[in-house]
């Protein structure tokens, strides 16, 4: 028998097509990249999300409203312990045409001025509206300007606010004695 050699005198079309092909080897890679467990948990956890989130969206309509009479509670709470540390009157003003209110001081000269903190002028935006104010001595006032006033002695004007958005109102109601504001689902009246 004869030995036989061989030698490849041509690159088979297999060769040729691996040469240029990129293929991965098995062990350690230098190229970074997310894996298929990776990727399945990210989305994962980005549907939890939105699951947990997307329920609460149609609420932030009321979480305005309730903002805003947080804000208002501030407000007065700020004006009644100014009022009792600087023993000058202070007030707070409604602008229902615009539909904004904010803090003023009445300064020893008679005049008065607008506070700055966090008695500024602040106008409610979004759905929110003041429907009406209601101060002692006058009638639910539904337009134009108005003072609710709060005194050094530590005591002020009893004030109802009635405020509301697209599908839900509440109700401010103001305290002489403590300047706290009590806040109540609905439109109340208080006598």
């Amino acid at each position: 028998m004869t030995p036989t050699t061989s030698s490849r005198t041509v690159p088979t079309a297999n060769r040729e097509v691996k040469g240029t092909m990129l293929t991965s080897r098995a062990g350690t890679s230098t190229e970074s990249g997310f894996t298929l467990i990776e990727l399945t948990l990210v989305i994962a956890l980005l549907g939890l999300l939105l699951g947990l989130v997307i329920p609460k969206l149609p609420a932030i309509g009321e979480n305005r409203l309730e903002a805003t009479a947080r804000r208002i509670a501030g407000m007065v709470r700020y004006l009644y312990n100014e009022a009792a540390l600087s023993g000058l009157e202070h007030r707070l003003a409604f602008d229902l045409d615009n539909n904004s209110l904010g803090g003023r001081k009445l300064d020893p000269d008679g005049e008065l001025t607008v506070v700055t903190d966090s008695g500024r002028d602040h106008e409610l935006g979004g759905s929110v509206t003041i429907v009406d104010v209601s101060v002692p001595g006058k009638n639910k006032v539904t337009s134009g300007q108005l003072f609710s006033r709060i005194f050094p002695v530590g005591w002020m004007e009893e004030t109802v606010i009635h405020l509301k958005n697209s599908n839900r109102t509440l109700t401010l109601h103001l305290q002489p004695l403590t300047g706290v504001t009590d806040v109540h689902e609905g439109y109340k009246e208080f006598d």
